[in-house]
């Protein structure tokens, strides 16, 4: 990886494109640590942190905002609202006739279906923005810590509106930001922002576990930390190759195909979203305990919602698993696959074209999202484990979830970097 990084580098073209995607990034940064209009910053900082040692929850949150969201800063808000349209867009696809005709279009369909999702994702945000601004007006953002009524300054319509007005605007600057990474940087510009969001709070974790535990126990976390990590990227690089054969074919003079080529099939075919998914399901009975404290049926049923409760560890493993083989199901269709197969004369060696090659794949397929689904819960569930057995989730910031996306990102991001790297070598090759 290291070595990709500095033949980039040393070309000039790539070097305008990593040194724009790192400024892209540094702006980033300053939106998240810049706060929206009438915040009492002092005392937003020490009712956050009380609150984030009382509450895993708000550490959790603290993660995937990369800290914007505890400060309320401007891009309090994130990437996440633009993550949640796109996943909502994806699934209604297969749902709405018209969307599934956009995305047989080709450009101009995406095109369209990427508008949508701008939109939606404003919408998004605006819901987001008001809920979040309207608790930290009446003192529900930071729930049992002292002081958690006296982070805005004043708590009038107008400080309100201009506040949600302020987080909106942010999150359309952080789709800009974004567009911008993809089309004049390396690599995908959301992921990026992601992977920043999640990097972010990591040398603030590090630095308080060394103060707190000393350099033996920070040691052992990054070793721990890495072994993690070794094995997410083993899995993720993991697929199973589907060999597919073209047979020759005369089209006016020319001779077509003949060739030998594959399909990869993953391990991990559905990436992080049924972990997003299975989080944001357990995340809203939560939310509703929240709500409506006085509740009886909720306050019952509050202490099964502790991370560290095996029926709530136990329900967030199932729904991961569940959510895998959902996502696989809406995004990889072997029926037409196979179709497209048949049309352009490709068979799968030993296998008949069309019906009988749908259901190889599907049969492959679902053996192997097996391990890739139990493989997704399992890392999911390293954060929980760790709190439940050592009381002591804040020692290690190596949680499943941000593990799956540093890994993922920089995967992608390096192959990225790697085939523009070969395709220029081909091209002084030619030369």
């Amino acid at each position: 990886m290291l070595t990709a990084f500095a033949r980039a580098f040393r070309t000039p073209d790539l070097r305008k494109k990593l040194l724009f995607t790192l400024f892209m990034i540094l702006v980033f940064r300053i939106g998240q640590n810049l706060p929206t209009p009438n915040v009492n910053v002092k005392v937003l900082h020490d009712t956050a942190n009380k609150a984030k040692a009382n509450n895993q929850l708000y550490g959790l949150v603290d993660l995937f905002s990369g800290g914007a969201l505890l400060k309320l800063s401007v891009f309090a808000l994130g990437i996440m609202p633009y993550i949640t349209a796109s996943i909502i867009l994806q699934l209604l696809t297969v749902v709405i006739p018209r969307l599934e005709a956009l995305k047989k279009e080709g450009q101009a369909g995406t095109t369209k279906i990427t508008q949508y999702t701008r939109y939606l994702t404003v919408g998004l945000a605006i819901l987001q923005g008001t809920g979040i601004v309207a608790m930290a007006s009446t003192g529900q953002l930071f729930q049992g810590v002292s002081g958690g009524d006296q982070i805005l300054y004043e708590t009038g319509i107008f400080p309100i509106v201009t506040m949600v007005i302020c987080m909106v605007a942010g999150t359309s600057v952080i789709m800009w930001l974004g567009e911008l990474v993809t089309d004049r940087g390396v690599g995908n510009g959301m992921s990026i922002l992601i992977f920043t969001q999640v990097v972010a709070v990591f040398p603030a974790q590090f630095w308080s576990i060394y103060k707190a535990r000393g350099g033996f126990i920070f040691t052992m976390v990054l070793v721990v930390g890495l072994a993690i990590m070794a094995g997410v990227v083993f899995v993720e690089q993991a697929q199973r190759r589907i060999p597919v054969q073209y047979a020759k074919r005369m089209v006016g003079r020319r001779m077509y195909g003949g060739t030998s080529t594959y399909i990869p099939l993953k391990v991990n075919q559905a990436g992080i979203i049924p972990v997003i998914f299975a989080s944001s399901l357990l995340y809203l009975p939560v939310l509703a305990t929240q709500l409506w404290p006085d509740t009886k049926w909720l306050q019952k049923l509050q202490p099964y919602l502790q991370q560290d409760n095996a029926w709530h560890m136990g329900v967030f493993f199932v729904f991961i698993i569940f959510f895998t083989y959902f996502y696989v199901a809406i995004t990889f269709n072997p029926t037409e696959v196979a179709d497209n197969m048949k049309k352009y004369g490709g068979f799968i060696p030993g296998i008949r074209p069309g019906r009988p090659t749908a259901e190889y794949l599907d049969y492959v397929l679902t053996r192997i999202t097996t391990p890739g689904a139990l493989y997704l819960g399992l890392v999911a569930l390293i954060p929980m484990v760790a709190f439940a057995l050592l009381k002591a989730t804040n020692d290690f910031p190596f949680g499943g979830t941000s593990i799956l996306i540093v890994v993922g990102v920089g995967l992608d991001t390096v192959k990225q970097i790697e085939s523009q790297l070969q395709q220029r070598n081909y091209e002084g090759f030619l030369r």
